[in-house]
């Protein structure tokens, strides 16, 4: 059974301003499942789900449940760093999200596809791991945290290349991915990436040695997540 999906690439945008996109399709999605299904004069409604495609300005963002002592500089520091921070109602730790990454906010309503959260999880990190295999790389998850990562069994070596952070009220999800293609990783030196301080980051751009095809590799990972989802796309 296929989910009906809206795809907006909205391009670079601010963080805030992504977010306010987000809510406010996160918000109708919700009050629709309230009035279950029906308008104020008692009509059936319907509200598919929506995946937004987005490119952020420099930006670091603190998870809901994680430490302001994983930022590693203030805000004087991070304002001369062309960057803004914020604090989320995601979950996970601090994150960076900058040019030439590639995030995704799927705004999806979990009951209509029929998956637990764990599982939306799970297929969130499936397509971007598929994705990465198509440049030969061997994508893994680590036992204890979300996100892609590389070599996760080699103490040292581990190193992150997409970071997860959802949120869930009632079923229905808000925030989601950020994968790193051609990611400037300097800016991951200023905080603990996710809380850690003992595994790396990387970028598909470091691993394979040069600069990727952004745009191709967007729609690699758009249409993993249809497979992986089973995602009908609507107007």
């Amino acid at each position: 059974m296929s989910y009906n999906v809206v795809y907006q690439d909205i391009g670079l945008r601010y963080y805030k301003e992504a977010w306010e996109i987000q809510e406010e399709i996160f918000k109708k999605l919700v009050e629709n499942k309230i009035n279950k299904g029906q308008n104020a004069a008692g009509v059936e409604t319907y509200d598919p789900g929506t995946l937004i495609m987005v490119e952020h300005p420099h930006v670091y963002t603190l998870g809901k449940s994680g430490s302001e002592n994983n930022l590693l500089v203030d805000y004087i520091q991070i304002k001369a760093r062309d960057a803004e921070f914020f604090k989320t109602d995601r979950g996970g730790d601090i994150t960076y999200h900058g040019p030439g990454q590639i995030v995704g906010y799927p705004v999806f309503d979990l009951e209509k596809i029929r998956i637990s959260l764990k599982e939306y999880i799970h297929r969130l990190e499936e397509a971007v791991i598929m994705t990465i295999a198509d440049y030969g790389l061997a994508g893994s998850r680590l036992e204890g945290a979300t996100g892609v990562w590389l070599d996760p069994d080699i103490c040292g070596k581990t190193r992150k290349i997409c970071a997860i952070g959802v949120k869930a009220s009632r079923y229905v999800t808000m925030h989601g991915f950020a994968f790193n293609v051609n990611t400037d990783l300097e800016y991951f030196n200023y905080i603990n990436p996710c809380g850690f301080t003992d595994k790396g980051v990387t970028s598909l751009q470091k691993e394979l040695g040069e600069r990727q095809d952004f745009n191709e590799i967007k729609l690699r990972v758009r249409n993993n997540l249809r497979k992986v989802f089973e995602l009908n796309w609507v107007n």
